[in-house]
């Protein structure tokens, strides 16, 4: 019974008596000890299962909230730190790439546009260095993508995110959580989102 909970990712409740009645959110702490990673996460928010990511967690009121996190596969790239990233910068250029990448639309008169925001390295209490990047990215879609005269394709606005990005790298892999939110939500939550941010850790296995 005991091996089993310590090979599987972990739940564990940050809320207590005098924290309950709070206005401010409960955070709960996921920690996975089989891959070798945690990080603390809004208590309200579901676990998807079969998303894709290693694991994810979505706000269950604003769909396009949520948070996922990656890594890489020690056989096929081994990074020994960082720094094998470049810089921040270098490595904010990376992310975006991915996303666009993922992002990628085969409908007509869709174009994406991203811009980075800031990049950073911090080392966490558990010394670690870690790269936080956030990206805006934009999606436009053309009202009448089959006009022949450009006047008569006005590209709208489909969305607006916030992509918030931790990359740290230990076991040979390169760790990432991701976060995804509505710019508006951002504004409103941006204190509970950088807590999640600020809570990743990475560690040995």
């Amino acid at each position: 019974m005991m091996m089993g909970l310590l090979m599987s990712g972990l739940i564990l409740s940050e809320a207590n008596l005098s924290t309950a009645f709070a206005s401010t959110p409960v955070f709960r702490e996921y920690i996975d000890t089989f891959d070798g990673y945690s990080f603390k996460y809004p208590q309200n928010w579901i676990q998807v299962r079969g998303a894709g990511a290693d694991i994810f967690f979505r706000d269950p009121v604003v769909l396009d909230e949520n948070l996922s996190v990656e890594f890489s596969s020690p056989s096929s790239s081994k990074y020994t730190s960082l720094e094998d990233l470049g810089s921040p910068e270098e490595a904010g250029k990376m992310v975006v790439r991915q996303y666009l990448t993922e992002f990628m639309s085969t409908r007509l008169g869709v174009r994406r546009q991203a811009n980075i925001l800031s990049t950073s390295s911090r080392v966490a209490d558990d010394g670690k260095p870690y790269y936080q990047i956030e990206v805006n990215i934009k999606s436009y879609a053309n009202n009448n993508e089959l006009a022949v005269m450009p006047q008569d394709r006005v590209a709208r606005l489909e969305w607006n995110r916030r992509y918030l990005a931790v990359l740290g790298v230990e076991n040979n892999r390169l760790y990432s959580l991701r976060l995804q939110t509505p710019e508006k939500v951002f504004i409103e939550e941006e204190k509970d989102l950088r807590r999640v941010m600020d809570s990743f850790r990475v560690e040995k296995i």
